[in-house]
């Protein structure tokens, strides 16, 4: 079904890219560093996320082919495969995940700018977070211009971020920055005291970071001139960024021994190119920050408004939440999720929250949603090869298969603390659901597993206000 007022292929790609090149772009390679990593296991984490995120890129992919149907797929694939209260937790993970996203862009955003203005030095200083919900509140305004619109600001902006860091991988590469013998005593890491094994799992929560919003197409589907189109935005701007970011990764590795990337201070990528060419490195990347990073936000903004708008128009929601203004913009979702923004940057003020311990969270809250979509790919594979509908082929085995592989890969190097406490989460949603389900006359539990599903979830949320 084509829809010739919607967006198309080159915008969607351009959003994509948006919604992923954000903050974790400018630390990746010190939160690496950070969390023990050597040049060889930041070298297979990568070969992982590669294989692992365009496997679920695929998967998005087919299923926009297979199910065009399935408008908002992050959520919609989640519901149509395995019910209403599992896919209502797929569309809360992934709201409740950009929303996070949203507020850790706030930190680092004015914490880049504390480099040029001692008033938000830590990026969550009282300062920061009365701009940062100007910032919030602007965007969100302005978006509610309309959408399309929007998006077409989003791609401006996503080539003006890009400049920054490309002048960063040309500095290195033609300064002759890049050093053989500190890439190969970088190599193994050893210094952390960390097995490889250990090192390569722990780069997977900022390899999942990074790529988080790489989705954001098919989030966004339902405004695409066809569903197909959403995919194959997504398997593109996949493949652009894979390309930047291990490039990235590998120059930083030769540039600086591994316990001094690790000491860098955020935003990353400012103090190592400082060092390659002194302060006006550390002012180029902070200025590529800033307009990376309220790109991002601007790109969200529409992100967090549709993860609630899309689910609400399946009656997944509350029904509020479909409501529109007349430039047709979600305009209560965007004020709610607004709201929520708001009393999260309130609570950082009081918490002193970092960028990290924010991108933690929101990673945890998004894997559930990306490994039902991996789960969904692959039923469909079953349900297809039964039916003759769209018969998979061998590829189409190999990357659901791998999705889901790569999916479990992610919840195992979650650890098992940090998936009780993403009840935490998730339990609050319940109301929401409930809400949902009386508006629309529906019975609470589809099925047993729902039942099941909903025991976990709280007492995972009892387990976790006892003991952590």
């Amino acid at each position: 079904m084509q829809d010739k007022q919607g967006l198309g292929l080159f915008k969607l790609t351009f959003f994509a890219i948006g919604t992923t090149l954000a903050s974790g772009v400018f630390n990746m390679f010190s939160d690496m560093a950070r969390n023990g990593a050597g040049t060889l296991s930041v070298l297979i984490g990568w070969a992982i996320a590669g294989i692992g995120m365009y496997s679920l890129a695929m998967c998005f992919n087919r299923l926009s082919i297979v199910r065009p149907s399935l408008k908002s797929g992050i959520f919609a694939y989640a519901k149509e495969g395995f019910g209403a209260y599992i896919g209502f937790n797929s569309a809360w993970g992934y709201w409740i995940s950009a929303i996070l996203s949203q507020v850790s862009f706030a930190t680092l955003l004015f914490a880049a700018l504390g480099q040029f203005m001692p008033l938000f030095a830590g990026g969550n200083n009282l300062a920061s977070i009365v701009c940062a919900s100007i910032v919030v509140w602007g965007f969100t305004f302005l978006v509610m211009g309309g959408v399309q619109e929007a998006v077409t600001i989003n791609t401006i902006i996503v080539i003006a971020k890009i400049i920054p860091i490309l002048a960063f991988i040309l500095f290195v590469i033609f300064l002759g920055a890049f050093d053989l013998d500190i890439f190969l005593d970088n190599f193994m890491g050893e210094d952390t005291g960390y097995s490889l094994g250990k090192q390569v799992l722990e780069t997977t929560y900022t390899t999942v970071w990074i790529f988080t919003g790489i989705e954001g197409a098919v989030v966004i589907s339902a405004r695409a001139k066809a569903t197909a189109v959403s995919g194959k935005a997504t398997t593109l701007s996949f493949l652009s960024l894979l390309i930047l970011y291990v490039l990235i990764s590998i120059l930083s590795m030769g540039i600086m021994p591994r316990s001094e990337l690790a000491a860098l201070g955020d935003p990353a990528m400012a103090g190592l190119l400082s060092y390659v060419v002194g302060p006006f490195g550390a002012t180029l990347i902070n200025i590529g920050v800033i307009i990376s990073i309220a790109g991002a936000m601007f790109s969200y903004t529409i992100v967090t408004a549709d993860s609630a708008y899309a689910p609400a128009l399946h009656g997944c929601f509350p029904a509020f939440l479909q409501k529109e203004n007349r430039r047709h913009a979600p305009s209560a979702a965007l004020l709610l999720t607004a709201a929520i923004i708001q009393v999260l940057l309130i609570i950082i003020y009081f918490q002193s929250s970092t960028y990290q311990a924010l991108y933690t969270l929101a990673t945890s809250a998004i894997m559930i949603p990306f490994v039902l979509s991996a789960l969904y790919c692959l039923k469909t594979c079953f349900e297809d090869s039964r039916t003759g509908h769209s018969a998979p082929g061998f590829k189409d085995w190999l990357i659901s298969a791998l999705g889901v592989i790569y999916g479990f890969w992610m919840l195992y190097a979650t650890g098992i603390s940090n998936i009780i406490i993403s009840a935490l989460m998730f339990a609050p949603g319940a109301l929401f659901y409930f809400w949902a389900r009386r508006e629309s006359h529906k019975k609470f539990f589809e099925s047993a597993l729902d039942v099941g599903v909903f025991v976990i979830i709280m007492a995972g949320f009892v387990y976790s206000l006892v003991w952590f």
